[in-house]
């Protein structure tokens, strides 16, 4: 980003403040047992419900917590989210997966840096379960003080708890189904100065793969929060440490999910055969470090309230491959040992010279013998003669590689939010808006690395022989927002402006940091407005909503060529929310009808597919403008206290996603758009339906979620069947039978109670993760 235009931004938002009395950035709705609607908002929002945070397992990842909101659908690889690659969340048919992010998500306020696998970090990197006290979900029509990337079709805000002000300790044990273990503690230490209060928390837990127990996700995390309430000012800070290893879980076929529900064609027995081996579980891992700290104060002056936030958050890690060669990427002359088989500095950048399967002993690559006809059947429908050792002499060796594409970034930010209100005789204002600034900078490389013996085991060299890329994406946001509220009577309108700036270059640190390419993704004047009426009757509330989105050009986009980039243009889409809403407390519904057209969607095409993995593609695929979608739909949900000790909860989605295209039917064909099809992957028809039952020390609730046929292809020649699953938990309070503790409960969980076998996330639009089976788990939690 240019200095004049930072300058010239700053300038508009400070002005802003300087024209004009402005106030407190905007307010987080207070979350009650069940409070799943929110009133006073012209478009669709809601707040995950006590029960609904109760449905979820210590053990689990704070994402399956929004899974019961209307329209949302989440799918994880496992029954606690322990694999970022298979994770999928779908929100009135837009998504984060593999293909696409076009979803918001903050913590408490923060932006969580994008949510893309390739480096970015999802809410589970940030918060522990135990941690979570509520997550804002906001549909279609993201808020305008919500500060993403991403929010095309909405935004999630998970909040984490505040501390208490009497001094304790919290510790918690999870157990469960695939040898689930989880350890977390969290000490409040009270009063530690006047009116500042803290936590310290600390947990880790272990869970093997649940198909075939081959693999497993390993996760430690540590966090802090402080809050102090003076005079004048409220001051928070919040730390997190994250550290990850989750070994993955691969999409399959409908036919060979067909075949074998219960596999999905990785592997955990070492073979010595590199093209089999390729599929070997513990080497298709996702290794995740994150950091991230902000501190927030929200102060009043004159009457007019702010608050501002600065953050920090580092991003570390690598995603593994083990492809079935080594690459020659020396020429070492003709006949002569490859050099590539020995610890050296590695060959920086350059284009393969060839792949190299078997060699001798003195590391001389063999060629197979001439006819052999390879036995080869599995992976990818098997491979020929060069990869099959039975085409080679006795005492061949075969040789294979480590794949590490290693990831960082560092972000820092910094937030201010401000809001006025205004009591007029006729009518009152509230005025309010924001700047964001934020300075990130992303690096990725892709190392390749010798397996020290092919034969034997997947244990690499750590001296990698090739380092494929190395590159960086220098990335300036810079964000501001106005927005003007009139409430007359029973009517609140509010009208409001929003605009992104930001610009992305890619170096190459193989040429010392050189500028190879760069993108400015500066977005138009977004509008947003709507109205709200407070009819006669009280509780029930009509509004009508209106916003314009923007989702700037991802760094990962600028993996591919500048020539390719040059035909990349940012994400829009354009959403409205009709609705009502009725609320008592005891009874509390809402309906709402929603519109979006999204122009310009960018989608990723992995290169992955039945077919095999092109290893040596710098990207791993290509992102693309297709075209957009339409989506329209009913979302209406229905929650009701039937007694004091009985709630009832219902949701309903009916979802229509299409293509729109683009205008040249020939670009069509090529890109595989099929305008007027249904986008791939998106719910038709989802439901839900939960009982919550408490009565003096027990507790207890089950809930079903059905999940119509969806399609897995964006030609829809492919449908994968409709599922439904039901969740089960039980809980005691044990405070009065274990004398001497502040509180203990112990609590247990069942997903898939029914142990449905059926096809989770999709993504790649040619398969889908299988989903998890019935997994159980108990948790033990002791206050003292």
């Amino acid at each position: 980003m240019t200095t004049k235009k930072l300058y010239r931004g700053i300038c508009l938002a400070l002005s802003g403040l300087a024209a004009s009395p402005l106030a407190l950035a905007q307010s987080t709705p207070a979350v009650e047992e069940m409070v799943v609607t929110s009133q006073m908002r012209t478009f669709a929002s809601s707040s995950v419900s006590e029960e609904m945070l109760d449905q979820v397992s210590g053990a689990s990842s704070v994402l399956g917590a929004i899974d019961y909101i209307p329209g949302v659908l989440v799918n994880e690889g496992d029954a606690f989210g322990g694999d970022d690659w298979s994770t999928t969340i779908s929100i009135r048919g837009f998504q984060v997966s593999l293909d696409e992010q076009q979803l918001g998500m903050t913590i408490d306020g923060i932006p969580n840096g994008n949510s893309n696998y390739g480096g970015g970090s999802k809410a589970n990197r940030f918060l522990d379960t135990e941690n979570l006290a509520a997550v804002d979900v906001v549909q279609g029509t993201s808020d305008i003080a919500s500060w993403s990337h991403e929010a095309l079709g909405g935004s999630m805000n998970f909040r984490s708890v505040d501390p208490t002000s009497e001094a304790g300790l919290t510790a918690s044990t999870t157990f469960g189904d695939n040898n689930a273990r989880k350890i977390f503690a969290r000490y409040n230490t009270g009063e530690i100065m006047d009116n500042t209060y803290a936590w310290i928390s600390i947990s880790g837990s272990d869970i093997d793969s649940w198909i075939d127990g081959s693999g497993e996700s390993n996760r430690d995390h540590i966090a802090a929060k402080l809050k102090g309430y003076y005079d004048n000012f409220e001051l928070t800070g919040y730390i997190s440490y994250d550290d990850a290893h989750e070994d993955n879980y691969q999409r399959v076929t409908p036919q060979e999910f067909a075949e074998d529900p219960t596999w999905d064609r990785l592997t955990g027995n070492w073979t010595g055969i590199p093209h089999v081996d390729q599929l070997y579980r513990r080497a298709w891992s996702t290794l995740r470090k994150n950091l991230l700290a902000y501190a927030k104060a929200d102060f009043e002056v004159s009457g007019i309230d702010f608050s501002t936030s600065v953050y920090h958050h580092d991003n570390s890690g690598r995603g593994d491959w083990i492809p079935p060669y080594i690459v020659d990427v020396r020429n070492d002359g003709a006949g002569n040992p490859h050099s590539e088989l020995n610890t050296g500095a590695p060959a920086l950048g350059g284009s393969p010279l060839g792949t190299i399967t078997f060699v001798d002993a003195d590391g001389r690559a063999l060629q197979p013998r001439p006819g052999c006809e390879s036995s080869l059947v599995f992976p990818y429908g098997g491979a020929g003669p060069a990869y099959d050792p039975a085409c080679f002499p006795a005492g061949a060796l075969p040789v294979s590689s480590y794949r590490h594409t290693v990831y960082e970034k560092q972000r820092t930010g910094f937030v201010a939010d401000f809001s006025w209100v205004q009591d007029f005789s006729q009518f009152d204002n509230t005025l309010r808006g924001g700047f964001w600034y934020e300075d990130n900078n992303r690096n990725e490389s892709r190392d390749w690395l010798k397996v020290i013996d092919s034969r034997t085991s997947y244990n690499f060299n750590h001296v990698p022989y090739w380092t494929q890329y190395d590159r960086s994406f220098p990335q300036e946001t810079m964000t501001w927002y106005l927005e003007d509220t009139v409430a007359v009577g029973p009517l609140t309108a509010r009208l409001g402006v929003k605009q992104y700036l930001v610009d992305i270059d890619r170096e190459d640190e193989h040429q010392g940091g050189l500028r190879t390419a760069s993108v400015n993704s500066d977005s138009d004047v977004l509008l947003s407005g709507g109205l709200v009426y407070a009819t006669p009757i009280d509780g029930l509330e009509a509004f009508v909503g209106y916003a314009e989105s923007f989702s700037s050009i991802k760094d990962g986009v600028l993996e591919a060529n500048q020539t390719a980039l040059d035909s990349v243009e940012p994400e829009t889409a354009d959403s409205m929310d009709l609705g009502l809403r009725y609320t008592t407390g005891m009874f509390n519904a809402s309906l709402t009808y929603y519109d979006i057209e999204f122009a310009n969607r960018i989608t990723y095409i992995p290169e992955g597919s039945t077919d095999g993995i092109d290893y040596l593609g710098e990207s791993d695929g290509a992102y693309v403008n297709v075209g957009g979608i339409d989506s329209s739909g009913v979302e209406a949900a229905v929650q009701a206290s039937v007694s004091e000790t009985l709630s009832l909860y219902f949701s309903y989605t009916k979802n229509d996603s299409t293509y729109i295209g683009t205008p040249d039917p020939a670009a069509n064909t090529l890109l595989g758009v099929f305008p007027g099809n249904t986008v791939f992957g998106s719910a038709e028809d989802m439901f839900v339906i939960s009982a919550d039952w408490r009565r003096d020390s027990f507790s207890a609730g089950l809930t079903y979620k059905n999940v119509g046929d969806r399609w897995l292809d964006a030609s829809n020649t492919t449908r994968i069947d409709g599922y439904g699953v039901a969740d089960l938990y039980v809980g005691v309070d044990l405070a009065e039978y274990l004398q001497g503790l502040d509180g203990a409960s112990i609590k247990i969980n069942v997903t898939n109670l029914t142990d449905k076998s059926y096809i989770g996330g999709v993504a790649g639009g040619w398969g889908g993760w299988i989903a998890p089976p019935r997994t159980a788990t108990a948790t033990l939690t002791v206050d003292f």
